[in-house]
């Protein structure tokens, strides 16, 4: 696991790449998703302006001693990602080291933590000091697991466009207070 963690960036770096990926695409994948990392930047920039720490959250935190670091495997053209990593990367800011490992960059760390056979993203590593992963969190908090499985079950009285847009309202509002929660617990 420290070979993936010394290959990830930290939040600076990974914005100025989907940044870079979106100015100027340098594959046929980067232009397909062009209009996706500008929707990722914009609400992660959201994020960043609205983010506030929760002070209980942060007592939680602390009384679990945790000095481990947090390893997020993600692409900023992910929607759930685009939510939910840069409230992480603020909560854990000046605590626990978070980086993050571009997933596209290379498949064998997701191929390891597959949701349903499938890539989805992002997935929170939880790391131990000897780098050991203590616990694995993704892609989505529980209550946007629960509009995907009503969205699945039946899509024509539960459309994506609504399941999307639901999806989105709720990240807007909660700001990555569910995923920050579940995550604590799992440390």
């Amino acid at each position: 696991m420290q070979e993936y963690w010394t290959k990830a960036v930290n939040f600076g770096e990974y914005l100025r790449t989907a940044e870079e990926r979106m100015a100027t695409p340098k594959t046929a994948e980067d232009t397909e998703k062009k209009e996706y990392y500008e929707l990722g930047l914009q609400r992660m920039n959201r994020t960043l302006k609205t983010f506030k720490n929760d002070e209980a959250q942060i007592e939680k935190l602390q009384s679990k001693n945790f000095n481990g670091k947090i390893l997020v495997i993600s692409e900023a053209w992910c929607g759930d990602a685009s939510a939910t990593v840069p409230a992480l990367v603020k909560f854990f800011e000046g605590r626990n080291e978070v980086k993050i490992f571009l997933r596209d960059s290379d498949t064998s760390l997701i191929d390891r933590y597959l949701t349903n056979g499938t890539q989805s993203i992002p997935k929170v590593l939880i790391l131990n000091e000897d780098f050991s992963v203590r616990a694995v969190w993704g892609p989505r908090p529980e209550y946007g697991n629960e509009l995907l499985r009503k969205f699945k079950q039946n899509p024509e009285s539960y459309p994506r466009d609504d399941f999307y847009n639901d999806l989105q309202v709720y990240y807007a509002r909660n700001r990555g207070k569910d995923a920050i929660n579940e995550i604590l617990n799992l440390i």
